[in-house]
């Protein structure tokens, strides 16, 4: 646990969370190059399957398709007590599944799905569609945070603010009722916040949504590409509202809103956990490089939803690293460039759900540890 990558994921779990996760990585430029990083993994790694890729995404939407048959043709046949319980089981399994899809078109958003520009693109668009995400986008505001991983004045989300720039009731919601209501509409209502408002996203000096064309996200080579991604949001829309003309808005809740709720709150979830913890640095333009704003990232274990996310959660750092890479390749790779990184190497193996609520508590805003030094650190104290 910790820092190093020098123990694996089950010695790592075995210890005590407490006092070994929080150990600082190293924050100084690091003693090796991307080149080095690179080397050390077998070139297959790099190699993109057209094959292999849409064999996830046919698994993946049949696991979806099948849930859906379930509940659609048999639930109702079920007695209510039995009904009650088969549903909260339904949105699980089914926004948990889906979540999955969610990754493959991150996948195509970052040209890792095939060697085909158009065919990542069209497949992205298609699945990200399917779950209400303008897929041209968030590609675009997530490739700037690629770019800019730990910055803290060109990161695109999740960018932690000074102290003094904490709004005033913060202090009053550093406590557990405070804790889980911040929690609950985070997870609820982040990602569509985001997308539309820009809630948490990095500052602009004019609005800024997802949705507008013409906003100060995008440039002008990417505007149209923005409107197709309109359209499959409201093509989708469309199909929603005829399944609610033909079935009633209960059972379109029921059978796609709250899978898509789930979906959404682990979209967030994931991303918040993937750089929100006490070891990790943030750098202002003084000290700020891109490999080490990617380090700034860590490994987290799911359990088993690690294989249904497609093992988006605890290969992260490989992902900063290489983008490009297939998802199917990140294991392989993590485990070769594990020895190079060292201690700037995070995993940490405590469970998601408590890691959740560590980080909601001790990462409230961020400090350098020396007034003037450009390397700045969560703390937790008002």
């Amino acid at each position: 646990m910790g820092a190093g990558g020098r123990m694996s994921a089950p010695a790592a779990a075995a210890i005590d969370h407490r006092e070994k996760s929080v150990s600082r990585v190293p924050s100084a430029k690091p003693p090796f190059s991307l080149g080095d990083l690179k080397k050390a993994i077998p070139p297959h790694c790099f190699r993109r399957s057209l094959a292999r890729s849409f064999s996830y995404v046919v698994f993946d939407l049949a696991v979806v398709s099948l849930l859906y048959y379930i509940a659609a043709a048999y639930f109702p046949l079920l007695p209510p007590p039995l009904r009650c319980a088969a549903w909260p089981l339904y949105w699980t399994l089914q926004g948990c599944v889906a979540t999955g899809v969610w990754v493959i078109a991150h996948e195509c958003g970052h040209h890792a799905f095939s060697d085909y520009q158009w065919v990542d693109d069209t497949v992205g668009l298609v699945l990200h569609s399917l779950l209400l995400v303008p897929y041209f986008s968030w590609k675009y505001s997530h490739r700037r945070h690629h770019s800019n991983t730990g910055s803290l004045d060109r990161d695109e989300v999740f960018v932690p603010k000074p102290k003094s720039e904490i709004a005033w009731f913060s202090k009053y919601l550093n406590n557990p009722p405070g804790r889980v209501a911040t929690l609950v509409v985070t997870l609820t209502l982040g990602w569509p916040l985001y997308l539309a408002f820009n809630v948490s996203g990095r500052p602009y000096d004019r609005f800024a949504c997802h949705y507008d064309p013409y906003g100060p996200i995008y440039n002008d080579r990417e505007r149209l590409q923005i409107l197709i991604s309109d359209v499959g949001v409201i093509a989708a829309l469309c199909a929603l509202y005829a399944a609610a003309a033909a079935n009633g808005v209960i059972w379109v809740v029921c059978i796609y809103g709250v899978p898509l709720m789930i979906v959404n709150g682990f979209l967030v979830l994931i991303t918040y956990l993937q750089h929100t913890h006490p070891a990790l640095p943030h750098y202002d333009s003084s000290e700020w490089d891109w490999l080490r704003g990617a380090l700034a990232t860590v490994d987290r274990d799911y359990g088993i939803l690690n294989k249904v996310f497609h093992n988006i959660t605890d290969t992260h750092v490989a992902h900063h690293l290489f983008s490009t890479m297939p998802h199917y390749n990140a294991m392989e790779a993590t485990r070769a460039i594990k020895p190079i990184l060292g201690e700037y190497y995070q995993f940490d193996g405590m469970p998601f759900y408590k890691a959740m609520w560590r980080e909601a508590k001790e990462c409230l805003y961020v400090e350098a540890d020396e007034p003037g030094k450009g390397v700045y650190w969560y703390k937790n104290k008002f």
